[in-house]
């Protein structure tokens, strides 16, 4: 075998090569956006999330109580 025609021949290897990795990554990115599309679709809408009406912790006097004597017992066991 000639140089010629084995350079030839790998450089047809690697253009077919590169080209069914073009073809294999378009078609998954088409996949991937018919998927989502789909779900986008079809999925139920998103409740609305709990802490929006919920009260801020900072509202809660007991909930504030617990957590400074937890960071008062810290302090003293830890030295600060």
């Amino acid at each position: 075998m000639s140089d010629s025609l084995l350079l030839q021949e790998g450089l047809s290897l690697m253009a077919f090569g590169m080209g069914f990795v073009f073809v294999f990554l378009t078609l998954l990115v088409a996949a991937t956006s018919g998927m989502s599309r789909l779900v986008m679709r079809f999925a139920p809408p998103e409740a609305p999330s709990p802490s929006s009406s919920a009260r801020a912790p900072s509202d809660d006097p007991e909930l504030l109580a617990v957590i400074g004597a937890a960071v008062k017992r810290y302090r003293r066991h830890h030295g600060d």
